[in-house]
């Protein structure tokens, strides 16, 4: 009894513990759940980001807007942040873009310059449509090319349907669903011939047209739902490129292709800035016990600018705001640090997360766990192991602290196969540090909202994006007050399915530092 009673102290001891550690976390828990529900900022965070600075194409002033926005909230807050520069790219001011039919009818449409596309001059430039023509090889179409001076080029596909597939599927018979994509399919794969003919990229396609002396291009990148098309980038350096949405665009292939002749006008504003920095905008808490240790929020900060850049990625932007604002206020003294990374250009290519991995190997080597959120407005409802061997334990383990509510939405793949890309999680898990996409629900992202003129402040589910913030919170909470090291030990990868060949881990790119200026 006697050799007893020190083994039953020290198991009240390490039950009492236990129980503190148990108790507390339920505080912190519940005190997470409580203010992002009762005191959220997630609507006054949308509204000043969205509607007011809107769209953050890197190189634009609304990119610098956003981040002297983000600063001063995070200093508000009581969180020290910073602008860290890595690199330089073509600094443009997108204008107001005016697209009208003036003959044989006048009729204002509906469209856009792309973006880095040059502006009119503050003038307007009016000429006849011409669509790009079908020549049997690369040395007819060059002999094709002087037709194209002063008209305007209609390089895309006309669309034989503006209506999405799944009203299609709702309301047309079987064998008129069936025809309908039976021909657009042909469709699609002789106008994929047609361009393929010109023996040119579609860099190359633009700056020959440009060169032969068109007075602007026009395409329509539909996105394949009602009054949707994704907005990227001009190829053009001299003349305008300009989207114009399906509808009106296929006015206009049907009028020129029958001989009607349409003129339309065009005034695109758009300003060169020159040369201007790129960065990353860094804020941390930070840590009391293992300040040398450190948990990331990770979220893009940049957008393509054809909508405001409400979904990808204002959400996952203000989810890691409105979470680091709760963890201050709830939890200020966090065991490890706490950092927020919002990047910049990611849409060209990840470039400000790897220049930040690049940059920071004394960070990256001591990262407990990496969060990013990049998917659209939903609700997290995957989260995958990325290869981590071990991944299993500690998420398992942080995912249980999470309101039940929240943790059933969510389904875990362990250890899953490494991100080679997507989203700036990838930066992370090429160079083995423990990094994880916080997927969400759809809500028709892909053809709706990614990158598209409709990615605007109307789309943003707010209940499902305060799931996201309560979610980040927690698990950030979880990993700071974890004891041990995460485990960076990587799994056996299965076969490609498509080589045959085991995968390989994914290498680690280098970011684009010099964007934009060729």
């Amino acid at each position: 009894m006697r050799n007893l009673k020190p083994i039953l102290l020290s198991g009240l001891l390490f039950v009492g513990s236990v129980g503190l550690a148990n108790n507390n976390d339920s505080l912190i828990v519940s005190g997470i759940v409580k203010e992002a529900t009762e005191n959220s900022h997630l609507e006054k965070l949308a509204h000043e980001l969205v509607d007011g600075i809107g769209p953050r194409l890197v190189g634009t002033p609304q990119m610098t807007q956003a981040k002297d926005w983000a600063i001063k909230k995070y200093n508000e807050w009581g969180i020290p942040a910073r602008m860290e520069t890595w690199g330089e790219w073509r600094g443009w001011e997108r204008g107001a873009t005016h697209i009208d039919m003036i003959s044989p009818r006048v009729k204002s449409l509906e469209g856009m310059q792309l973006a880095w596309s040059p502006g009119t001059k503050g003038k307007s430039v009016t000429a006849e449509t011409i669509i790009i023509a079908d020549q049997p090889d690369s040395i007819s179409f060059q002999q094709w090319l002087p037709a194209v001076k002063g008209k305007f080029v209609l390089i895309s596909m006309n669309q034989p349907t503006g209506r999405p597939d799944y009203n299609w599927e709702e309301y047309a018979t079987k064998d008129s669903f069936e025809k309908m994509k039976k021909n657009r399919a042909a469709q699609s794969e002789a106008w994929r011939k047609r361009i393929s003919k010109t023996g040119l990229s579609n860099k190359d396609l633009a700056r020959a047209l440009e060169k032969a002396g068109a007075a602007g291009i026009i395409l329509s990148n539909w996105s394949s739902g009602f009054g949707v098309n994704k907005i990227f980038g001009a190829n053009t350096t001299k003349i305008p490129t300009v989207d114009i949405a399906l509808e009106d665009y296929g006015m206009l292939y049907r009028l020129t292709e029958s001989g009607i002749r349409p003129v339309i006008s065009i005034r695109a504003d758009s300003k060169e800035l020159g040369v201007v920095p790129t960065f990353n905008t860094i804020a941390e808490i930070k840590g009391s016990e293992k300040p040398e240790e450190y948990v990331l929020l990770s979220a893009h900060f940049d957008s393509w600018d054809g909508g405001t850049g409400a979904t990808d990625n204002a959400t996952g932007t203000i989810v890691m705001m409105e979470a680091m604002r709760i963890l201050k206020k709830i939890y200020p003294n966090p065991r490890r640090t706490i950092m927020v990374g919002h990047w910049g250009s990611e849409e060209q290519g990840l470039n400000g997360s790897r220049a930040f991995v690049e940059d920071h190997p004394e960070i990256v080597s001591n990262i407990q766990a990496v969060f990013n959120q990049d998917n659209g407005t939903g609700r997290v409802v995957n989260l995958a192991g990325q290869g981590f061997l071990h991944s299993y334990d500690y998420l398992g383990r942080w995912l249980s602290k999470v309101p039940e509510n929240i943790r059933k939405e969510i389904e875990t793949r362990f250890p899953g196969t490494p991100g080679g890309g997507g989203s700036d999680y990838a930066s992370f898990v090429a160079v083995g540090a423990p990094a994880f996409s916080l997927s969400s629900l759809s809500w028709s992202y892909g053809s709706y909202t990614w990158h598209t003129n409709r990615d605007t402040y109307d789309k943003i589910v707010f209940d499902d994006v305060r799931s996201n913030a309560i979610l980040t919170a927690i698990l950030v909470y979880m990993a700071c007050e974890e004891k041990e090291k995460t485990s960076r030990e990587k799994a056996v990868l299965p076969l490609n399915p498509v080589t045959g060949k085991q995968m390989e881990w994914p290498a680690q790119r280098k970011a684009n530092r010099k964007g934009g200026l060729d």
